[in-house]
């Protein structure tokens, strides 16, 4: 029996003419019309329906070309303009910063162009950090984490700041032009020891981070570095408090989620 095509969707509040972005979620049997950045921001795998099923893992993503999802709890569709586009107009549209506009005084040099688009909230999941990280096989402590989405803009030749501190896990998306994500020994550029290459619809294949004490989470000091003029994707996974669950959203029955239930 085939299911009956259905789908949530809204365009995600940094969607503009210059990159069309939009939200999907509880599809079932959903077309994706033409070239499309195809994001799970999920713990469950995405089927795709073609003729050897292959899937989108969790936290990657694509690019795919009208094709059918078979069923997903939550997809980010990303559109870019034409590739020869000049999309260092993106700056200029609604919500856009410049990360030193949104920090405290001092926090960041307006020297360098890194700029930040609006955020969003995508979605609410439940997973275990440390497996999800690769620290442990099998899943042990499951936590509740807010999905924030947003897009970075920086011109070519930038070097968008060496840094080692987050309270969340998150991970990239290349979405237009080439860039790198790079770690490094110390805040010396002559310390890096790790080039990934990214091109669009490459995903980092796994968070920098590693697990620390009450929820916490290490990085090594790492950046992003634009190429070329670029635009990529952040999608952030905030740890809620357990005494604030909420999960207003279904969760799946994987091992990587599980119910509120089975974690009181």
């Amino acid at each position: 029996m085939t299911a009956t095509p259905s789908a949530i969707e809204r365009p995600l509040n940094f969607s503009t003419p210059y990159l069309r972005a939009d939200l999907v979620r509880d599809a079932v049997d959903y077309t994706v019309e033409g070239r499309t950045i195809v994001v799970n921001p999920g713990v469950t795998p995405v089927t795709i329906a073609e003729e050897f099923r292959k899937t989108i893992p969790p936290l990657s993503s694509t690019v795919l070309a009208d094709t059918r999802i078979e069923r997903a709890e939550a997809l980010l569709l990303l559109r870019p303009a034409a590739d020869d586009a000049d999309i260092s107009g993106i700056v200029e549209q609604p919500g856009w910063s410049h990360l030193a506009d949104l920090l405290a005084p001092g926090e960041f040099s307006h020297e360098t162009p890194l700029y930040r688009s609006p955020q969003d909230d995508i979605n609410t999941v439940l997973f275990d950090p440390a497996h999800v990280l690769g620290e442990r096989e099998t899943v042990l402590d499951q936590r509740e984490f807010n999905v924030r989405a947003n897009l970075w803009f920086a011109p070519a030749g930038t070097d968008c700041f060496i840094h080692n501190q987050h309270d969340f896990i998150e991970v990239h998306t290349q979405v237009q032009g080439l860039g790198r994500m790079q770690r490094f020994r110390s805040a010396d550029q002559a310390s890096l020891y790790q080039d990934v290459l990214m091109s669009p619809g490459y995903t980092t294949p796994d968070p920098f981070c590693a697990t620390g004490p009450q929820c916490t989470y290490h990085y090594p000091r790492h950046q992003y570095r634009a190429d070329t003029d670029c635009i990529w994707l952040a999608i952030e996974y905030h740890p809620v408090p357990r005494a604030l669950r909420t999960l207003p959203f279904p969760q799946s029955s994987s091992p990587l989620a599980t119910t509120l239930e089975n974690q009181s």
